[in-house]
């Protein structure tokens, strides 16, 4: 169940790969012996040179063989991983059912269930919307904005609204401390451009939600005029509330979410809602005097909406926002059609993902913690962490050995850089401390939706709780079994889970470029994010804090938007460009990485010798062509779209070629000339780290 309080930021902050690894059962890497290992030279187009066109070069005749699965937007080497893992935690679930060995208060037990409610189709379809309907019936009583107040923080797990939000995380002036923030509510669309772009895909895209709305809420006995209606008046409410939000550029700064208020000045920011009663109902136990207001501007247009008093417009925008954030939770033919627009319509996909694999992804979003102590013990070998150990302290060596050689940094800035570096906490494979699930109210005999409401519980109590309270930096972001890896800026810390770290990506049987232009290269960039436009606010101990002299912020701050200005002019689709400054800091952060593993590799080679060709290209050679290979990606013109309106990365193929063409060893290694199609003017080349 979508809520309204939200997860702590991630999303803004971590960087998604999606990968495919294979481990036998006694958790032993295991490769093929007649296998390839690294590189895969049958994927490349030697027809093409890669002076002019490096991408195809390395992946040309993977991308003329491979089609998108139907139940895909996208795929490539990321996408195959993220299946096999899927896969392997799959098989890792149904033998844990077939032992039951698990009691059914246990962490594990409990991810089973959920797991299994929702695969039980025959018993959701014979539910319909009766799980709902008390929810809405309680919608559909309240008169005044009193009720209304009550009804959004007694219900707030089971009633969807876009007006607001509270949660805790780690104030930005003392990280130390969790805080209360107050944020805007969900809306619909994605994201604040489909609302407020003019052009013809935006207002079409409209027209489809519009359409999508009017087919729902005929799911719960509306009439299709009836619901034409309320789909016009809810496109129209949730633009007015959409408009003032910050756009998607000034919300990767976190500065601008860093406003601090008094209870007495929320209180006199949106007099209509009674705020010390409201977070008592929503369940926050401690004192709170100081709140962290996200959006000021939006607050301003919340008190005059709320001073309208147009409760029977409330309560129709929040019948649709339960419903809408209920859809996957309800009837296999609500699901069906919440898929239709958000997966079908608004990313190409062609069908849906197999049920086993969604019920799975539910698992892992909610008590993935319970799984990944089964996936680690079959999966994850101890070497692998104690080699991504040394690489990490290798690059990091390397990064450190970058800063003092920077010519436009001051020596100030750079030991302020390097002890942010030496300050960092890396955290590889899986946590040292658990989550306990333990007090989550999950049962083998509720239904789906009740266990989704006992999940949604247990996170609100859980986010909370920690109001005003320590934050705990043991804690991860991720499970095990996730293919992903990111940088929180407030605990300073890198972060590797245990699935990203597998062949094909890192195959020990591999040659070393290979492996640092892969792993070694997804490390350099999470290391990179301290350093991007939003991570270098913050200090070693993960402050919002400017460590930088004047002179070298500006220097940096020129740098950042000479590489944004090359992104700008990248056209994905027809007049679709990239935004430069919405992609700026993973941008800076694939440029980073590059550089810092390509430093990191040449240090392994000064140490431990230097090997010659293999399939006759060199270490440097095969360390870009590695790079190259971790991006290559087919994606529908949807989801291109979609990417470049919603995500802060740029699409694979980009990231595979436009950092290269700033790093000088790249000319090196292929010898490019001027005139040669990946060519960029020295004076052109943009050099931060």
């Amino acid at each position: 169940m979508k809520t309204n309080y939200f997860k702590p930021l991630l999303a803004a902050i971590c960087i998604a790969f999606v990968m495919s690894a294979c481990a036998d059962k006694d958790g032993k890497m295991v490769v093929e012996d007649d296998g390839p290992h690294g590189l895969i030279l049958a994927n490349m187009d030697t027809t093409v040179s890669p002076k002019n066109d490096f991408y195809n070069y390395v992946n040309g005749t993977w991308m003329k063989n491979t089609e998108i699965p139907d139940d895909q937007v996208r795929w490539g080497g990321f996408m195959v991983l993220r299946k096999s893992t899927d896969m392997d935690v799959l098989e890792i679930i149904d033998e844990a059912k077939e032992s039951n060995k698990y009691a059914p208060d246990t962490d594990q037990a409990k991810a089973i269930m959920i797991f299994e409610s929702e695969l039980d189709t025959v018993a959701r379809n014979e539910a319909g919307i009766e799980p709902l309907r008390p929810i809405l019936e309680k919608i559909d009583a309240i008169t005044n904005v009193e009720e209304f107040q009550k009804l959004i923080t007694k219900n707030a797990v089971t009633v969807s609204q876009p007006f607001m939000g509270f949660a805790a995380f780690s104030n930005p002036s003392n990280s130390a401390m969790n805080s209360g923030y107050v944020l805007p509510g969900g809306l619909g669309l994605p994201d604040r451009d489909y609302y407020t772009n003019t052009d013809e895909a935006s207002k079409t895209i409209r027209k489809q939600y519009k359409e999508h709305i009017t087919r729902m809420l005929q799911f719960l006995g509306d009439t299709e005029e009836e619901a034409k209606a309320q789909a016009e008046t809810i496109l129209a409410f949730e633009t007015r509330l959409a408009i003032p939000r910050l756009d998607k550029v000034a919300r990767r700064d976190f500065r601008n979410f860093n406003n601090p208020r008094s209870m007495e000045q929320l209180q006199n920011m949106v007099p209509q809602i009674k705020w010390k009663e409201a977070l008592q109902d929503l369940g926050v136990t401690k004192q709170v005097d100081t709140v962290l207001v996200m959006q000021p501007a939006y607050m301003g247009v919340l008190k005059k909406v709320l001073a309208e008093g147009d409760v029977d417009t409330w309560k129709t925008v929040m019948r649709w926002s339960t419903l809408n954030n209920s859809a996957g939770m309800l009837t296999t033919e609500i699901e069906k059609a919440n898929w239709d627009f958000y997966s079908k319509t608004l990313r190409g996909a062609k069908k849906q993902r197999p049920a086993d694999e969604r019920a799975l992804s539910t698992v892992n979003n909610t008590v993935g913690e319970a799984l990944g102590k089964l996936y680690v013990d079959a999966k994850f070998p101890p070497e692998a962490k104690e080699k991504a150990e040394l690489m990490i302290d290798n690059i990091i060596a390397a990064y450190k050995d970058r800063i003092q050689a920077l010519d436009w940094m001051s020596d100030s800035t750079k030991i302020k850089a390097i002890q942010k570096l030496d300050k960092f906490t890396v955290k590889i494979g899986y946590p040292d401390k658990w989550k306990d699930y333990s007090s989550m109210n999950v049962k083998p005999e509720n239904g789906y939706f009740e266990n989704m409401v006992a999940v949604g519980e247990w996170e609100l109590k859980d986010n909370l709780d920690r109001v005003n309270e320590p934050v705990d930096r043991t804690e991860w972001g991720m499970s095990p079994q996730t293919v992903n890896a990111y940088f929180q800026p407030f605990n300073n810390e890198i972060v590797f889970p245990a699935a990203i770290l597998q062949p094909p990506f890192y195959d020990y049987k591999a040659d070393e470029a290979v492996n640092y232009g892969g792993i070694g290269a997804v490390i350099g960039h999470e290391i990179s994010h301290a350093f991007d436009d939003s991570g270098s606010r913050f200090d070693g101990d993960g402050n919002l804090v400017n460590w930088w002299t004047e002179n070298d912020l500006k220097e940096f701050t020129e740098r950042g938007n000479k590489l944004a200005e090359q992104y700008d002019n990248i056209e994905v689709l027809d007049s679709v460009f990239i935004n430069g400054k919405f992609t700026l800091g993973e941008n800076i952060g694939d440029l980073g990485g590059i550089l810092g593993a390509y430093d990191g590799l040449q240090r392994f080679y000064k140490e431990n010798g230097r090997p010659g060709k293999i399939d006759g290209f060199t270490p440097e050679q095969r360390f870009f062509m590695s790079w190259a290979t971790v991006w290559r990606t087919k994606q529908t013109e949807k989801y291109s779209r979609e990417q470049v309106k919603t995500d802060p990365h740029s699409p694979g193929r980009y990231r595979a070629t436009q950092p290269l063409m700033n790093v000088d060893a790249f000319y090196e290694a292929f010898d490019i000339q001027e005139g040669d199609g990946m060519w960029l003017a020295p004076e052109d080349r943009v050099r931060i780290w």
